[in-house]
């Protein structure tokens, strides 16, 4: 049974990261659900600390980013009492920083979970480039034993053709032939 407070598993955390500008990160608003704070005094906490997030942390979101996030995830809209403004987007290390910012029990605690969902998420990468990797070199040996078959091949219809001159019969034969 689920304790009050408890943390959701890492699973859901993982499915949080997104990648926007070509790098990882997790929006404010999920950032606050897994802090225990609502995203305004997420927000709010990270502007009294700007010192603290530099671009490589955090950034904001562009308008259009936004409703494409709005539309992939279906949030709602501005004029429904949805965000009016864009979110902010966390890096790995932005996260870490909001969770000190914040400087709750639960933030702390959460924050180990978010730097283990990334750092699952970074192995997972690397699992499949290197898997791409060893698939390339099997492609390449493939196309080398392609190469060594077809030679065989020719090699086996070249002794399979009828059309090569009859043998001499060696031995003795009768019937007074050469």
């Amino acid at each position: 049974m689920k304790k009050p407070g408890a943390l959701a598993p890492l699973k859901p955390i993982e499915s949080l990261i997104l990648v926007i500008r070509g790098q990882r990160v997790m929006l404010d608003a999920d950032l606050a659900i897994l802090y225990g704070v609502p995203t305004r005094v997420l927000n709010q906490a990270v502007k009294r600390n700007l010192d603290r997030f530099p671009p490589e942390f955090m950034f904001k979101i562009t308008l259009d980013q936004a409703k494409s996030l709005r539309s992939q995830f279906v949030t709602s809209n501005a004029g429904r009492g949805g965000r009016r403004y864009s979110p902010y987007a966390f890096t790995e290390h932005g996260a870490i920083m909001a969770a000190n910012v914040l400087n709750s029990p639960r933030a702390i605690q959460a924050s180990v979970h978010v730097v283990r969902a990334f750092v699952k998420l970074r192995e997972m990468l690397g699992t499949h480039k290197e898997l791409a990797h060893k698939f390339a070199q099997l492609e390449r040996r493939l196309d080398s034993h392609d190469e060594s078959i077809q030679v065989l091949l020719a090699a086996i219809r070249q002794l399979m053709d009828p059309k090569q001159p009859p043998r001499r019969r060696i031995g003795f034969h009768q019937g007074g032939g050469k």
